[in-house]
Parts: structure tokens; sequence; C-alpha cells
């Protein structure tokens, strides 16, 4: 016996063989079929015996197997159904010759047979015969199952009878000696009368009576046979068969011990015991028989000692096969039993000595084994040690019998069951077709083998013709075992990769086989390593803003309570995830990711892109090229949303060495990111700011700012700045604001930097794609222009007073020349410093603007424009002092200018003659200006004091610019002395709260205005008092004095015979209440012609000393008396 059966297991022992073969041609479809529904009928209850009979069905069984009936029952084939098919009746004689033929081959051991016919119909159909059944198709054949019982139990009848023709054999002293096949020519020409020959003869025919009762269900006569026959054959050192009898006798205990049995897949086998050996007493009536056999066993039946134990069990089979290794013939039996052995160590749990039995079993020559045989022995051997749990063991035999598959003497390689086969051995080598196993922790297994293995795998894959598996192991190799690759390794994977994908590019789909097995995709999540994810913020000038108004109109399903356990968990989820910041439809969103390239070369990636769900996302495939180990290397990938909602960036997905991977953030490992789920919201109107100004090269003062323009300027110059806002979106642009602000000075301004007509633009709305408006926007900037007190020492008042001259134009004269070699300061550097220092004011303006959807929405876009100017000092006023004027409502201020520039400077103040200042040069000027009435300045209840003080200068100052013209550089300003007015300047400058109007003849007196008359006229002379305090005045009783000044310090108040009052030369006022006026009305006559001065002063009383002198400055009139025109008549 050459072909061992590696399915064979202790419990086969008890049943009978029948072959199951096809006669004729028969499709193999049908027959598996119909072999199916024969095998079901695996075990028979006989209704005679109450016992059990149990049928093991071959379809293929080698006739030089079946010579080894006698030495073992269970592989004698004592059945055979034929199945065939026949189309018409000339083909039956035929079929019926071939079945015949068939039977001849195992004809000596048949117990019955039977012919199955498929598709014969008509008179031969029609006969019964119990050997033979007709059927008209595969699928016309109810009664299948019916006729194989009936069959089996035809077999048992036979085995029965046989067995008790053995038990009772009536043929004397003569027992015929029993001998496997290489043992014939051994035994020709022994004494057959010798003890020893008897004994032999004896316990052989014990041994074979044993497997009889074993096979009928009579275990414990079986058992009783055994141990008899143990003792014979061990008495004349008959090994072969005490080997036999030992392994018979540890199969009956595996039977009583595991009725279940040990091969794992068939089905649960409960044989009563006792009803088994009643059945035995019945039919045994019990006599010694004349050979020496004791056909009565009732005194052993239910003893259990000649059961063996698990323990003892292994012990025998160890000894059973030691003496099987005794005949190099019998290696088939010794395998046999070593696999036995396994699975009855593998049901007792006893790994270690199974593997004994297993290696033993590498070891035993079975001589020339043909390729098959050798993958079916290696096979065996890896499903052995995987049953035992021995499972990198398993995986070496699987992968032997793999290599075996496709050996050099093969013509035909079998790549497909050498691919198959190796598969089988992953789970042994700790390998997962899912790449998602290598990222949960450490590795596990050998990776050197585990590589081989994978190389094995793409190789085999490649001889199949299946260049997509080629392309995924190769995927897989280098995604798993990249940490354990040599530098030369992974350029010869990825090499390799190259080519496999040039034909084959590898995707992220599913690899589906025809026996069902998936292998799912592979993606390159470490090329490259990606350790850091983060959405960015839109730039600063397309940020999304929520109008405040609206911010909690879409807060409904926050809810109202402070503290909800319902919703922790799912805030505490958002909180994880949520981004703070929005996105906005249409507009480029970026993602950074921070990626390192572990390969030793430069690592090439294509077509990268963003993994997104929720609203609909377009990402913008990118390529980039990462440096060998390059480090942490950002990367932005960008996308357009296309609809509002919320984007969850899932991922990313590349395309590297041909391979399109679609890398998950949930299976990367060690990915750090701030969230990945951000709020999309409707698309906006997008504006491009350009000015009229080039762009400021100083670093804005925020980051907020999204463009800037840099300009200088004299102090108190202006500069127009034209700004265009291009509508580059695709959204109308619907509305549009304006605001300014100072972000950083710590200079004091005198009034605003920015000013602008935001009517002007608005005009233009809404604004089209494509379309553009401008805006005009003025920067003035004015700072304070008080200097040094001490810049001009050489125009101190000395002495001369400007009083009573006719100052109608700024004094321009230098009273002591300068040296040009006199330094202005003692300390040049320090003045210099202090007078030449250019100053930085920086602003924004911000442009608010909205439309489309996001505009219902209520969301708008910003612009910031940052604008830097560098103010260089143009004029100071060091000192100012104040003179009277002729008139009441009027004064002299006298400001010493000092021009600080390097150019020519002209200075004009109230249309007056220009003032010429030369570079660093200083001088002296009188304003006429005047007087202010500050009641007029509101004040505010929530003002204080100093508040309102400031406001008084500032309206006063606003009053007195003067015009600064560059003539050399045709630039201009306005210089204002807002910041050099003190408090006492303020009173010389503020008008009374009483205000007197003198009228002569019905005309305002006041300043150098000189009133003509007539002699011998009367004129009118009319005082008004107006009250704009807030106190009631009065009563007063005013004076009226002329007289001649001659304008050498001398005045003649004689003036009796000159002039003379119409009336009283004193007026009354009654009181008068704040905000109201009185007037009183009087007359004179000028006798003589000249220039004369009227003087009103007024009366001590005790009403005048409660309020203070200024209330009481009155105008002098200045009236000239002319001659009469001569009448005709006269």
């Amino acid at each position: 016996m050459s072909i061992p059966d590696y399915m064979q297991c202790a419990e086969d022992h008890q049943s009978v063989l029948v072959v199951v073969q096809p006669v004729g041609i028969v499709p193999e479809d049908q027959f598996f079929r119909i072999y199916k529904r024969i095998s079901s009928v695996c075990q028979q209850s006989i209704r005679s015996s109450q016992r059990l009979l149990y049928i093991r069905y071959r379809h293929h069984y080698p006739p030089e197997n079946n010579e080894w009936g006698d030495f073992q029952t269970h592989r004698k084939v004592v059945g055979l159904i034929a199945i065939t098919t026949c189309a018409s009746a000339k083909e039956w004689p035929q079929t019926s010759e071939r079945f015949h033929g068939q039977k001849e081959v195992f004809g000596s051991t048949l117990y019955d047979s039977r012919l199955l016919v498929f598709g014969l119909q008509g008179e031969i159909a029609e006969q019964h015969r119990t050997d033979v059944a007709f059927y008209p198709d595969c699928d016309s054949c109810p009664d299948l199952e019916r006729r194989v019982e009936d069959f089996v139990e035809s077999i048992f009848i036979v085995l029965e009878s046989k067995r008790l023709d053995r038990t009772t054999d009536k043929s004397g002293d003569k027992i015929p000696l029993l001998c496997v096949p290489f043992e014939k020519k051994d035994f020709v020409g022994l004494d057959t009368d010798s003890r020893h020959y008897k004994k032999r003869c004896q316990g052989r025919m014990r041994k074979h009576v044993g497997d009889l009762c074993l096979q009928a269900g009579m275990l414990q006569d079986a058992l009783v046979h055994y141990h008899m026959a143990v003792e014979l054959l061990r008495s004349v050192n008959d090994f072969l068969w005490l080997g036999a009898a030992l392994e018979g006798l540890c199969s009956a205990s595996v039977i009583f011990h595991y009725p279940g049995g040990t091969a794992g897949k068939r089905a649960a086998r409960k044989p009563s015991i006792s009803q088994a050996a009643d059945s035995g007493k019945r039919h045994r009536p019990g006599a010694l028989t004349t050979n020496g056999i004791n056909a009565d066993t009732s005194s052993e039946i239910g003893r259990a000692k000649n059961c063996l134990s698990p323990e003892d069990i292994i012990e025998k089979y160890k000894e059973a096969i030691s003496y099987y290794g005794k005949y190099k013939n019998a290696g088939v039996i010794e395998l046999e039993a070593c696999v036995k052995a396994v699975r009855v160590l593998a049901i007792q749990k006893r790994a270690m000595e199974a593997s004994e039995f297993l290696q033993n079993a590498v070891y035993i020559n079975l001589g020339q084994l043909s390729e098959e045989e050798k993958i079916q022995r290696y096979s065996v051997l890896s499903e052995l040690y995987d049953l035992i749990g021995f499972h990198r063991k398993s995986a070496f035999f699987k992968r032997v019998a793999a290599m075996q598959c496709v050996a050099p003497t093969i013509p035909e390689p079998g790549w497909r069951a050498c691919y198959k086969l190796l598969l089988e051995t992953l789970p042994g080598y700790c390998l997962s077709l899912d790449p998602k196993d290598f990222s949960k922790g450490t590795h596990h297994g050998w990776a050197a083998v585990q590589m081989r293995l994978l190389h094995e795998l793409v190789y085999a894959s490649r001889r199949m013709g299946n260049p997509g598996l080629s392309v995924r192991h190769l995927s897989f190799l280098l995604q798993t075992m990249l940490d354990f690759l040599s530098d030369q390794e992974k350029k010869e994977v990825t090499q390799s990769l190259e080519n496999y994908t040039s034909k084959c590019p590898g995707g992220m789909e599913v690899i589906t086989l025809p026996d069902g097995l998936k292998f799912p995709p592979v993606p390159f999540t470490k090329l490259p390593i990606v350790r850091f994810v983060k959405l960015l913020n839109l730039p600063v000038s397309l940020r999304p803003h929520k109008v405040k108004g609206l911010l909690g109109e879409n807060m409904s399903s926050k809810s109202p309570f402070i503290y909800s356990p319902i919703i922790l968990h799912n805030r505490g989820d958002e909180r994880c995830k949520k981004i703070d910041f929005q996105w906005v439809q249409g507009a480029v969103c970026e993602v950074q990711l921070m990626v390192y390239n572990p390969m030793p070369f430069e690592l090439r990636v294509e077509n990268m892109g963003l993994l997104t769900s929720g609203a609909e996302f377009e990402s913008l495939p990118a390529a980039l090229a990462l440096p060998a180990e390059s480090g942490l290397y950002p990367v932005t990938l960008v996308g357009v949303p296309r609809t509002v909602g919320s984007i969850t960036v899932n991922g990313y997905h590349t395309s590297v060495f041909g391979v399109n991977s679609d890398c998950l953030l949930e299976g990367l490992p060690g990915v750090k990111t701030g969230g990945c789920m951000v709020e999309v919201v409707p698309s906006l109107p997008r504006l491009l700011l350009s000015t009229s100004l080039p762009r400021s090269p100083h670093v804005a003062a925020s980051e907020d700012i999204s463009s800037s323009v840099a300009l200088q300027l004299f102090n108190g110059e202006t500069q127009t700045l034209t700004v265009t806002l291009d509508n580059i979106g695709t959204e109308t642009l619907e509305t549009l604001e304006l605001s300014s602000k100072i972000i950083s000075t710590k200079e004091k301004l005198l009034g605003d930097i920015l000013n602008w007509d935001i009517q002007e633009a608005q005009s233009h709305l809404p604004l089209l794609p494509g379309c553009s408006l401008s805006l005009t926007v003025n920067i003035r900037v004015k700072l304070d222009f008080s200097g040094q007190e001490n810049l001009l020492p050489d125009l101190s008042d000395d002495g001369i007073s400007v009083t009573g001259l006719p100052i109608s134009s700024p004094l321009r004269q230098v009273l002591k020349p300068r040296p040009e070699s006199k330094a202005l300061s003692a300390d040049p550097g320090k003045n210099e410093k202090s007078t030449c220092h250019v100053k930085t004011l920086e602003a924004v303006m911000t442009f608010k603007y909205s439309g489309g959807g996001g505009h219902v929405e209520g969301f708008y876009r910003e612009l910031c424009l940052g604008i830097h100017v560098d103010v260089e000092p143009s004029v100071f006023f060091t000192r100012v002092s104040t003179l009277p004027a002729t008139s009441m409502r009027q004064c002299h201020l006298l400001l010493d200018v000092f021009n600080s520039t390097e150019h020519e400077l002209t200075i004009n103040a109230k249309n007056n003659q220009d003032l010429l200042l030369y570079a660093s040069e200083c001088q002296r000027m009188a304003i006429q200006v005047d007087k202010f009435e500050f009641e007029s300045v509101c004040v505010q209840p929530e003002q204080s004091q100093q508040q309102w003080e400031t406001e008084r200068q500032q309206a006063q100052g606003s009053l007195i610019n003067s015009t600064l013209i560059h003539p050399s550089l045709q630039r201009e300003g306005e210089a204002s002395v807002e910041g050099v007015l003190n408090q006492l300047v303020l009173d010389h400058l503020q008008l009374a709260p009483l205000q007197w109007d003198v009228l002569v003849n019905g005309k305002q007196c006041d300043c150098d205005i000189v009133t003509d008359c007539r002699v011998g006229d009367p004129v009118s002379l009319e005082v008004k008092l107006t009250n704009h305090s807030k106190k009631e005045v009065g009563p007063l009783a005013l004076t009226l004095v002329a007289f001649q000044d001659y304008q050498n310090g001398i005045q003649n108040h004689d003036l009796q015979d000159a002039v003379t009052f119409i009336g009283s030369n004193t007026f009354y006022i009654d009181k008068v209440n704040p905000t109201f006026s009185s007037t009183c009305t009087g007359a004179l006559l000028f006798l003589y012609t000249g220039d004369f001065y009227l003087s009103i002063k007024f009366q001590d009383d005790s009403t005048r000393r409660d309020l203070p002198p200024a209330f009481f400055g009155l105008p002098t009139v200045h009236i000239r008396a002319l001659e009469s025109p001569i009448e005709n008549g006269a």
C-alpha cells in the first residue's frame, strides 16, 4: 500500500467502506450532486439488532489498498455504488457490462453493489431488480436515500454473517493465516503444524474478529478480542499484527471515550454500549469452539477494565507505531497511525506530545511519491499542526506544500494552487490581508519571514496572470513592512511597484477572488507620513463676519440650560471637532498637513487632495516632491465648497508609485488635529482693493490689514488718495460701509486724519461682478505746532509796543538781526532731535461689504487698508501773546514762527501778506483776529471742565489757521495754533458776555471805521447792550465824553464850543435778562470841522463793581465833522 489516507481517524475503524464511482460518461456536477445525497446516509440504525452501522464513502480508492482489508477490515471495500447515464436501450448492454467490470475490481471483498441509472426509460427501466435502480434524471429520484439505506442494511447482514462465521469457524484445528500482501512470499515453506504458527494464526484471527465486531457495532466484544489478540501476538513476536491489534484496541477505546469523534467534522456518535452488549449475547449462545476461540465473552462484557484510559491510549499508539516502524512496507500504516494519534491528542489538548508524533510522521519514508502526493502530505501536516495550536509550524508546511505546487519537475506548475496555499499560511505568520491590523500597536511576527512570504505572493499572483493582485500585495508589503526594509530594499520594491502599476494602476477598490476571498484596499498612509492636520481660516480679506444683531438667530439648537447631562457627550464631540471659524461657499479654502518622507530618495506625490463629507466640496489636486528623509514638511491642500452646510475633512487622497490611496484620518496613528469639521456660509462678493499710492514697504501693524500704503507729509499737509474697489467675485455687491481708526500714535492729533464722502461710492451700488467703483479719501495730518519757548531769544518784547499801529497785516520784521553763526540752542543735537524728528501715524480704513446669499443670512466681509504716514515737522509756534486792537471785537495775536524744514516756507494768515521764512529761520508775526464767543460751544452734561476747555481751544484754533506753502516743492498745508493757545491767551480772545454796539447815524462804529457827518447836522447815537451771560445785568449809567486826540499824547476834552449834545449825555439802562438786549438813543451836534472821538464811560455804582472790567469794554467812536456843502441859493 503506497497511498495514505490522511483523513483517517480512530473512529473510522468502526465504519464500512463503500466506493461510489461513475460508470461511463457522467457529468461531474451531476455525479457529485448524487454523491452528496448518497453520502448523507453515513450511519444506519439496524432495525433487527438495534445497532448502528457507520459507512465511509469514497469516490476514488486505489485497488492496492483494498489488499490490506484482512489486516484492517475498515480498509476493505465492501460496497460499490455505480452511477451512470443511459439515454437509450441500445446503450444498456454496454452500460451493464461496464458495471460488471467495475465490480470485478473489488470483487473479492464486495458484500453488495448497486447501479443507479439515470435517463433510461421504457421496458428495461420497468424491470424490478434489487441491484439496479432506474431514474428519469438526477432531479427525479426522491427515493434515492431509501434505496441507499436498504443497500446498507444488506451490507450489515453480510457483515454480521461473516462475523459469526469467523467466530464459529468449523474448520477444526486449521485456522487460516491472514497475511498482508508483502508477507505471502515470506510464509512459503513454513511448518504449519508448529505451536508458534498456530498461535500466530489464532492471534491474527482474534484481531480480525475484533475488527468485525467493531464494525458490527459490538464495541465491548471488540475490546475483548483485541486484548486476547495482543496477548497471543505478543507471545509469538508478530510485531506487525501486534501493532494492528494495539491500534484496534486504541480505536475502540477512543470510540468509547470520545463518542463525538476526533475528526472534528463528523456527527456525534453515541451508540448504547449496553444495547450492543445485549445484542451480542442474543446472537452469541456461547461455547468453546474447536479452534480455541471462546465464543462466549459475556464474562468480560460491561467491564471497564477492557477499555484503555486516555493516557494508555497514547502509550499503546506509541507502541503500535514503533512496531510498524520495523517494516518499511508498512510506512503508510505507520503514517496513518501517527495521524490518528495526533487527532486524539488534539482532543486531549496535549500539543507537545502530538508534535512528537507529527515529527515522526515527517520522517516516515513512503518511497517515491508523486508531486501531488507530496503536496497532500505537507498540507495534511499543516492542518494537523494547526489543529494542535502550532500555527507557525502549520504555516511552514503549508508554504512547503505551496512551493511543491510549482516544483521544477512539474511540467505545468500550479500557480493558482500555490497562491491559494500561500494565502492560507498568512495567519500562521501573523499576517493579515487588512492593513488596518498593522496600525494597532506593535508589530507581531518575524518581519523577515513575512516579507519573504509577501514577495512570494507577489510573484505567484504575477505568474497567475493577475497583475492587480501583484500590485495589491506589493503595496501591502511597502505599507506594512516599511520600517523593516533597508534603503536598498525600499528602492527595489518601489521600482518593482512602478513597473507593475505602469500596466495595472493600483486603486482603492476591493479585489474579490473567484472563491469569494476579498482583499481590502491598501492606502499609503506612510508615503508620506502625516503628523498634523489643521484646517486654515480664510485670508483676512475673505473671512465672513456675522452682523452682531443676528448672532442669536440660528442658535435654537443649543440648550437653554447651563448644564444638561443628556447633551454633555455631544457637546464634547462638537468641541473636539468643530472649528471656530467659517468657510465661504465658492471661496478657495486650505488645509495644512505636516508630512514626512521616510524614503531615502525624493518622493513624488501626485494628485494629492482632500476627502470630505457633508456639503459638496471640490478638491483641487496638488503635486509635490518631498526631499529624501525630509523631516516635517508643510503641505497645503486646497478646495472650493460648492454648497452651504457642514464639511468634515475625513482624510486625503494621493497617488504614489502609480497607486491611488484614500487615507482616512481616523486610521492614521499619532496624527494630531485641531478639529476637522467646519461650517460653510453662503457666498459673498469679493472685492479687490487698489490705490493711487504705492504699497507700503512697512509691516502692517495688524494681521487683519490686507493692504497698506505709505506716504510722507509735512505737518499740516493734505494729500488725496483714490481707492478703487473691483468686484472680482461672482456675487453682486449690495452694501458698502466705511470706517476708520487710528491704531498707533503717541502724538496729539488736531482733527481727523481721514475724510471721505461715502455717498459717492454708494451711488454705484449695486455693483455687478466685473465692475468697479472709486472713492476719494483726503489724508490730512495736523499734529501739535507748538515748539520750545527759547527759540526766539532775540525777539522777546523789548519795550516796543505795537499798540496804536494800524496793524492790518502780519508784522514782518526782525527787530534784532541774528548772526548767521549763532546757534538756536545750547545743545544743537538735542535741538535738532526735538524739532526735526519724523513722527509716524498709522490708521486703518475698514470697508464692510456684503451681497448675494451671504447678505441674506447676515454675513459680510471686511477689507482693511492700512495707511502709514511719516510726518515731518513744518513750522513751530514757539510763543504766543495778544495785543488789543482798535475794535473791541478783535485783538492782535503775536506768534513767533520757526521754519524747521530745509526749504523756504511762505506763511499766509487771514488772507494777509505772506511771511517768507528761510530754512531754520524764526520770525514774529501778528495776526488780527476776531474774538470768539465761547458760550456758543455747547456743553454736554457728561463733559468735564477739562473736556470743555479742550473744545474751546479747538474751536478757537480752527479759526486761526495759517496756510503753509513750499514754493520749491509745490506743496501746501495748514498750520493750526490750537496746541499753542494757553488759558491767558484764550481769555483775551474771548468776547465779553456783555456785548456793546454803538451806531452813529445807523452805522456800526468799530475798529478803525471813521464816520463822516456834516457840521450843523444832528448826529444820532445809539448804544445797544446784549446780555450773553447767564445772569441779569443792570441797572447801568453811561456817560458820553467827546475829545480830540492830537496823536502826540495830548487829548483835548474842552469841547463845549465845538460839540453839543442834544439832550443829556448820560444814558440809563435798566435790568437786562440773559439773551435779551437793551438800547439807548441820543444825539449830538458838531459846530466845527475836525476829527472827534467819543468815549463812553460807566458811572461808578454797586452793580458795575460785581462784574469784571472786561464786561464793560466799549469801543471808541471816531467821527469826522466835515463842512456842509454851500447851497446855491445862499
